[in-house]
């Protein structure tokens, strides 16, 4: 496997020379919260109060949307994240989206995804679930879904600055932290490790050993 230049500073290079498209490229880890906790309660009145679903129906949608999220986390990071293009172009823009965050996995600025990437992914998920889901539930659904990603964020984060003693938690970020610096072809989940497992990417012989 090739090994890429991995920088243990905390720095945040500068990726664009422009200075718009440079800001959109970071974002402090508190900003998805922001962005998406509002939604999440507006998503919530709107299946209970206005559409009026039954609990049952929505704990069950929201469920079904956090297990989707889990299996969608770990198809973007193993299939999307980390294609690696070869054409002078395609290289750029995986370093622009991944290659920057395993060359310099301490930069905080860049752990996780910034609106103007993730709001129009999240648009694009909403209206390919209100397409393919029964109608009425795909409010809940995305609930469950988005909240994933959230999770998915804010456990990104801490793996990389957070010092853990639980052993769940220290488990994980070991998880994580041979993806990143022993074998970025394996350990693809990031907030749980479970699709490795099934998929036959995890780091079963470097746990055993």
């Amino acid at each position: 496997m090739k090994k890429n230049f991995v920088s243990n500073s905390s720095e945040s290079i500068r990726m664009f020379k422009s200075g718009f498209l440079e800001s959109l490229s970071k974002v402090s880890f508190y900003v998805p919260l922001i962005v998406y906790v509002p939604v999440i309660i507006y998503l919530c009145w709107k299946s209970l109060f206005e559409l009026q679903m039954g609990w049952l129906n929505f704990v069950g949608y929201l469920l079904f949307g956090l297990f989707v999220w889990t299996f969608t986390e770990y198809i973007l990071h193993r299939f999307v994240f980390h294609f690696y293009p070869t054409s002078e172009w395609g290289k750029k823009i995986h370093f622009i989206f991944h290659g920057v965050h395993h060359d310099y996995p301490n930069d905080a600025k860049r752990l996780v995804m910034p609106p103007s990437a993730s709001i129009p992914l999240a648009l694009a998920f909403y209206y390919l679930f209100l397409y393919i889901l029964p109608a009425g539930t795909n409010n809940a659904f995305f609930i469950g879904f988005i909240g994933g990603y959230l999770v998915y964020d804010m456990t990104h984060y801490a793996l990389h600055h957070a010092n853990f003693k639980n052993g769940f938690w220290k488990k994980l970020k070991q998880h994580h932290m041979l993806h990143h610096y022993s074998d970025s072809t394996k350990g693809y989940g990031v907030s749980s490790d479970i699709w490795d497992r099934v998929l036959g990417s995890n780091f079963l012989k470097k746990k055993d050993a």
